[in-house]
């Protein structure tokens, strides 16, 4: 499982530095577009903004999307999830009460 955490670390570092790169390219263009009179600062702003609400909006589908992954690539695996997990516990708790109640039983 240590692993996994590791992977998805490293993925999710990797979609960090391209969005900084992207947005550093962004910066540049609309800094040039400004310099040669095709943008004025505040339109440069506002053409900025926008771009990175997308990306911002782009990145959360991206972390819904990833998590699906993981569960769909877990599942794949076999490993179980928490909630199954959770579930057999029980299970065996329950058993376990039997078994003793049953042992007290023969004992008496």
């Amino acid at each position: 499982m240590d692993n996994n955490n590791n992977w998805l670390q490293q993925l999710m570092m990797v979609g960090l530095g391209t969005t900084s790169i992207v947005a550093e390219k962004l910066r540049q263009v609309s800094d040039d577009l400004v310099k040669d009179g095709k943008l004025n600062p505040e339109q440069a702003k506002a053409v900025i903004d926008d771009i990175a609400q997308q990306l911002k909006s782009e990145q959360g589908n991206f972390d819904v999307q990833m998590q699906r992954q993981m569960r769909n690539m877990m599942q794949d695996l076999g490993v179980a999830r928490q909630s199954e997990v959770d579930e057999l516990r029980g299970r065996i708790d329950r058993l376990e009460r039997q078994l003793r109640d049953l042992e007290n039983k023969l004992w008496r």
